[in-house]
């Protein structure tokens, strides 16, 4: 009688879900998707979207915090399209928290899916360099993380990455994720908030807004206060 088929190999299991997220921004392009995730075809489709919305609420809710996590899950341009959309279709408030729900969802998933796949395996090859980066980056978690996500030079899907790899606890990165994504998704909200004018009289957006100094500024400084905790300590630590 032939032995039982073998499991799946760990290896296998653990790069699974990294997979799947690669296979999804492969998709993503692969049906011209990133073109309808634009200024251009929200401009096109904003009746039609707006309707939906009217007439369905609470399921067009969940369908824009599911689309939102997985654009973020498969690290796919277009969360800031996805933003003001947002604050087009549902107002300023509720878009900001229908998009930071998503797209802490979406971070979960990849945080989770490169700390199973990679994280274990490039702590053991990269040497004790790492491990000491590690001790440091968990020593204060939530304050590098909350920092990371503040500033908005930091790539989205980067920050999704790094605090994985260096044994961030779930909970801490996405209480901080979660914290940290407030601010930019306020004002690209409020951008969307006022997208029907703009767009009835002919002109287009700015989504280089959040980079302006009136805005850039203040989110550097609550960047600043994130990692206040860190100096506070190393000043105690030199004392």
């Amino acid at each position: 009688m032939d032995a039982p088929a073998a499991s799946s190999p760990p290896l296998l299991r653990r790069l699974l879900p990294l997979l799947l997220l690669a296979a999804g921004f492969a998709a993503f392009f692969a049906l011209g998707l990133d073109r309808q995730l634009s200024l251009a075809a929200l401009a096109r489709h904003r009746a039609d979207l707006a309707g939906f919305v009217a007439a369905q609420g609470a399921v067009a809710v969940l369908a824009y915090i599911g689309v939102y996590a997985l654009s973020v899950a498969f690290s796919v341009p277009g969360a800031t399209v996805l933003t003001v959309a947002g604050g087009f279709l549902f107002g300023t408030l509720p878009a900001t928290a229908y998009a930071v729900t998503g797209a802490t969802l979406g971070a979960v998933a990849v945080f989770l899916a490169a700390r199973s796949a990679l994280g274990g395996a490039l702590r053991e090859r990269a040497g004790p360099w790492i491990a000491r980066l590690e001790s440091g980056f968990r020593e204060h978690a939530f304050s590098y993380t909350l920092f990371l996500r503040l500033v908005p030079l930091f790539p989205f899907w980067l920050v999704n990455l790094v605090p994985a790899f260096l044994g961030v606890p779930l909970r801490t990165y996405a209480f901080a994720t979660l914290i940290g994504i407030v601010p930019g998704g306020l004002v690209y909200a409020s951008v969307g908030n006022g997208l029907g004018a703009v767009l009835d009289a002919g002109g287009t957006p700015d989504l280089g807004l959040i980079f302006a100094p009136e805005v850039l500024f203040p989110l550097l400084g609550l960047a600043a206060l994130a990692l206040l905790p860190v100096a506070v300590k190393a000043w105690r630590d030199r004392a």
